[in-house]
């Protein structure tokens, strides 16, 4: 097969209709395009300005004709997309999505705007449905022509074919030479049917070449398409515009196929009743990286070049400056101009008729970029691809979840947005409670709008830290809650209670607990709480019940903040506590390395929730009823005395009772010198080593103010066989090494200086030293220096300060 691929004919710099004498050629006319291209978008508006047809015919599901005149509707902004999904379940949806610069949404727009008929003739989305496997994951669209998460992708890609051909190695570098830069070259006028002209002959030989191009399916749409041409033609006549993916003309021009033989491919098809509307849209999701196939790597890109014919490499220095500058790059007017020079010398250079993306971003990284990729990341990902939202208006059909959603996030102006952004609540204002509670009550019903997270200085329980960023499946996650309620409030009521009802693990109906709380379903809570006391009878497993209490221990917390009553709520948490100090010692003996390790996160996860479930000294209420914290303290000590039970744990133990002041110094260092005798094993000691000083944020500074224990691990390492040295190496570097750099080197220090001497006192204040210092330390404490940061600590506490102490037999001056 030979293809002979030629530029295209000079055109006029500045945009326009066809000339009035243009000659039209006869109807109908077949406009084959680039879904989302914004070179086909302008050939088709020309094309459609020079033909003026009666109707226009658009690939896409003609359950949405419709939906059209909405296109129209001044809040209807794009990008935006057709949402097709199946009425009995929504997960099974499929996208159609449009931008500004996409020839389908210049036809459609044309046509409402000179009232033209508009019609949609692809296969309907009730069969393209119904062909899929049931699956949730979202289909999404190739373009305007939905294609399947699980479809065939094409064996032969058309725009590839004939780059190569033409001798570009870059299908994307030669559709933007001789379509996207079509009229920057010249001063005539262009015939706007040449060039679909020229791609429906290319396409033709693809398609003698190839055939269907191994997409199957394709056959079945344009058996369709071709059903629907016919009708508009029985009504309108040959003065009928089709606008359609340019690898579907020929299929649709020349000597079609008999009506029995296309009525034959569609005979027997699937069907499934499905619903259609509209969404809004992201350029992020039409950039082919972010996983949705829609055709391009810049969207924005492509956005620009559409909405700025003239000096298009200027304007889009003059916005990349303008990025760099609100982030506090230097960037003058003379490094705009130096970049469009360069963009303008490369493609010369290249011979290219028009810089492109290449060449712009080129100039930036070496102008205005210093030669970094960093800042072009920046540009990459908020111009080249960018986050523009689309908005559709509200008259468009949606189910009564969304409507009641859309009407929460106006009165809490929460405007959905395509960038991610933070926000911090405070609890303790009404409107920032309403917008936790509905941040909540979505991430229960899996609509993941927004992620929780801890900002710096966002401590205490009254303040909660959100990031948010709404992306276009969360429409489809809405449809699908739909099921549940017509509200948000009511939706997630009912999903929380049939979660409590088949959840079968405790761990699972704890942290739904908490989320009824945290999203105040004072409604749901009754029915978790039933299956929380049934699942917490039944289940004997100390570990399952460890992983169940921290999340009920949170749960009170935040349900002083919020004035929940959690009475019922505490008596359980109360419960599993008390079985877990009954179970727990039988539990942790004849553990191995990795059953002693996920003990020890257990350990840990109980003692931060003991500490949460016993009330603060001055609080309402009794402070620990069921003596918890000192029944949690004897379970340490039997764990730290029991030699069954793993070093972990036992170090851990230890490690745990000294931070709460319920063990002496004393006994640490003979509980410590136990585990590190001569007669341990190695690596039982190097494990007791790790629970005691490892893993806890902080540990490392234990050792650096007991100079006793620091003596103990030192003696005992440098006692250790070589051979044995060998196997608790890695233990022990896995210790150590999460330490801060700072830890690491006081002990370094420490260890190099060696233990003081039998005989060395501490220097009394005012007296001479009696002992010198190590390297970077002062012999004694310095009083005068220590007091120096006691008034800030006082600002920070908001406590008053002490008044200074007066010799009342000095005499004050008058």
């Amino acid at each position: 097969m030979t293809i002979t691929v030629s530029p295209p004919a000079p055109a006029p710099a500045a945009p326009g209709p066809a000339a009035a004498d243009t000659e039209v050629p006869q109807g109908p006319w077949l406009l084959g395009v680039r879904h989302h291209g914004p070179g086909s978008a302008r050939a088709v508006r020309d094309a459609l300005d020079a033909a003026r047809p009666r109707a226009v015919l658009i690939e896409g599901p003609p359950e949405a004709d419709a939906l059209l005149p909405l296109a129209a509707d001044p809040q209807m902004r794009p990008p935006v997309a057709l949402l097709a999904h199946v009425t009995d379940d929504p997960g099974r949806a499929s996208f159609w999505p449009f931008a500004e610069f996409s020839p389908e949404w210049v036809a459609v727009r044309w046509a409402l705007e000179h009232g033209a008929q508009v019609r949609f003739i692809d296969l309907p989305a009730a069969h393209s449905l119904a062909v899929r496997e049931q699956s949730t994951a979202l289909a999404e669209g190739e373009g305007p022509a939905p294609a399947s998460a699980d479809a065939d992708a094409l064996a032969v890609d058309p725009l590839a074919v004939l780059a190569e051909a033409a001798g570009y190695d870059d299908p994307e570098r030669w559709w933007e030479d001789v379509v996207e830069h079509r009229g920057a070259r010249g001063t005539g006028r262009l015939d706007p049917f040449a060039p679909f002209e020229a791609l429906a002959e290319a396409m033709g030989a693809l398609r003698e070449e190839y055939g269907h191009g191994g997409h199957a399916r394709d056959l079945v749409r344009e058996a369709y398409m071709r059903i629907q041409l016919r009708t508009a033609k029985k009504e309108f006549g040959d003065e009928i515009a089709v606008v359609c993916g340019a690898w579907h003309v020929p299929a649709l021009a020349g000597k079609p196929p008999t009506l029995t033989a296309d009525r034959a491919l569609l005979k027997g098809l699937p069907k499934v009743k499905a619903e259609l509307t509209w969404v809004p849209w992201t350029h992020r999701r039409l950039a082919r990286h972010s996983g949705y196939g829609a055709g391009i790597d810049s969207p924005g890109w492509y956005g620009h070049l559409f909405g700025a014919r003239d000096r298009p490499v200027a304007r889009w220095m003059t916005k990349v400056a303008g990025l760099l500058r609100d982030e506090d790059r230097l960037v003058s007017s003379a490094h705009v101009i130096e970049a469009v020079r360069l963009a303008e010398t490369l493609a010369v250079m290249r011979g290219r008729p028009l810089a492109g993306l290449t060449e712009t971003t080129d100039a930036i990284r070496a102008v205005m970029c210093d030669g970094s990729d960093v800042p072009l990341s920046l540009v990459q990902d908020r111009l080249i691809v960018g986050d523009v939202l689309g908005e559709v208006p509200d008259s468009a059909p949606v189910v009564p979840l969304q409507r009641d959603l859309t009407r929460q996030q106006r009165t809490l102006r929460m405007k959905p947005e395509a960038a991610e952004r933070e926000l911090e609540l405070d609890l303790r204002k009404d409107n920032d409670a309403a917008r936790s509670r509905l941040l909540h009550r979505l991430r229960l019903l899996r609509v993941d709008w927004g992620e929780p997270a801890a900002f710096r200085g966002s401590t205490g329980t009254f303040r909660e830290g959100w990031r948010l960023r709404w992306e276009p499946e969360l429409s489809v996650k809405v449809a699908e809650a739909g099921i549940w309620g017509t509200t948000v409030l009511a939706a997630a009521t009912a999903k929380a209670e049939s979660e409590a009802v088949s959840a079968t693990a405790l761990s699972a109906v704890t942290a739904l607990a908490e989320q009824c709380l945290l999203a105040e379903l004072p409604d749901a809570l009754p029915v978790v709480m039933s299956a929380l006391a049934d699942r917490a009878a039944l289940d004997s497993d100390v570990g399952h019940l460890a992983q169940a209490l921290p999340a009920l221990a949170r749960t009170l917390r935040y349900g002083d903040v919020r004035g929940t009553d959690t009475a019922a709520l505490a008596e359980v948490a109360a419960g599993l506590a008390m079985r877990i100090c009954v179970g727990l010692p039988p539990a942790c003996t004849g553990l191995d390395d990795d059953g002693a390790a996920e003990m020890r996160g257990h350990i840990d996860a109980v003692h931060a929730s003991v500490a949460l479930l016993t009330r603060p000294s001055g609080s309402e209420g009794p402070r620990d009823p069921h003596d918890l914290t000192a029944r949690w303290a004897r379970v340490l000590r039997t764990l730290a005395d029991r030699d069954t039970v793993a070093g972990v744990i036992r170090g851990r133990a230890v490690r745990l009772l000294l931070d709460d002041g319920r063990l002496g110094e004393d006994d640490t260092a003979r509980l410590m010198g136990l585990a590190l005798s001569p007669g341990t094993p190695p690596a039982d000691a190097a494990a007791w080593i790790e629970g005691f000083v490892g893993g806890a944020s902080g540990s490392g500074m234990l050792l650096v103010h007991d100079e006793r224990l620091l003596g103990l691990v030192d003696a005992w390492l440098t006692g250790v066989s070589p051979d044995a040295f060998t196997d608790v190496l890695p233990l022990l570097r896995r210790t150590f090494s999460a330490y801060e750099p700072g830890v690491r080197r006081t002990l370094g220090e420490l260890v190099r200086r060696g233990p003081t001497p039998p005989g060395g006192t501490p220097t009394p204040p005012g007296g001479p030293a009696t002992e010198a210092g190590a390297p970077g330390f002062g012999p004694t404490l310095d009083p005068a220096r220590a007091d120096a940061v006691l008034p800030l600590l006082h600002l920070l506490l908001g406590t008053p300060p002490a008044p200074e102490h007066h010799d009342p037999t000095e005499v004050t001056p008058r």
